[in-house]
């Protein structure tokens, strides 16, 4: 008998849903107040997750969710940013 391996699921700051952790972006807030996507999940600092659908990127700045959960002003360009990264799938630094 497999064994079901447990799939980590985190909430989505926008739409307060819970997913598994792969389908959602996360930002970090690092230790030095940068505030950069974490394709990998492991980057240190305060974390926030995001749906990886521009509606619920959108919706995150309409609320200023990121914000919120980062504990700090999240300014346009990650918003730019996190568009770009779910279209292209490239992170442009």
């Amino acid at each position: 008998m497999v064994k079901q391996r447990k799939v980590p699921m985190r909430k989505c700051v926008a739409s307060q849903e819970m997913f598994p952790k792969k389908e959602l972006i996360r930002v970090v807030r690092t230790p030095d107040n940068e505030i950069r996507i974490d394709p990998t999940g492991k980057k240190s600092g305060r974390g926030a997750y995001v749906c990886a659908k521009e509606e619920y990127v959108d919706l995150a700045k309409k609320k200023k969710a990121l914000d919120r959960a980062l504990k700090t002003k999240v300014g346009e360009e990650v918003y730019e940013h996190l568009r770009e990264y779910i279209t292209t799938g490239k992170l442009h630094e």
